[in-house]
């Protein structure tokens, strides 16, 4: 399974981004390899709009089956929903303890946006 997280840095040790759309980058982490890469994704942190929608093309291309982030937009989050990406938000913290808050079953299912658009 893929599973992208919002990342300030390129790193596991790095903090989660409390922002989807624009979050500095994502780490996709494989856990069935448990290996990971950096996926930068500042083609979005200035767009004027639409910056949830492409970072959610962006991280479906990738083929992800589960996004970790702080907060999602309604946008967004219909994009990811409709590519049955299973999403988590309200997550903090590090990359790396995110992971290991999934894996421990932790994390709480979003089950819509929880923040409004152009947060």
């Amino acid at each position: 399974m893929k599973i992208a997280i919002t990342a300030q840095g390129e790193k596991l040790d790095s903090m989660v981004d409390p922002r989807f759309g624009r979050a500095r980058g994502f780490i996709v982490y494989d856990d069935i390899r448990d290996d990971y890469y950096y996926l930068d994704n500042k083609q979005n942190l200035s767009a004027m709009q639409g910056a949830g929608i492409q970072s959610a093309k962006t991280v479906i291309d990738r083929g992800v089956d589960v996004v970790i982030t702080g907060n999602v937009g309604p946008k967004a989050f219909s994009t990811l929903q409709a590519a049955n990406v299973t999403i988590y938000a309200g997550s903090h913290g590090t990359v790396e303890d995110v992971i290991g808050d999934f894996k421990s079953g932790r994390l709480v299912r979003a089950s819509g946006a929880n923040v409004k658009g152009h947060w």
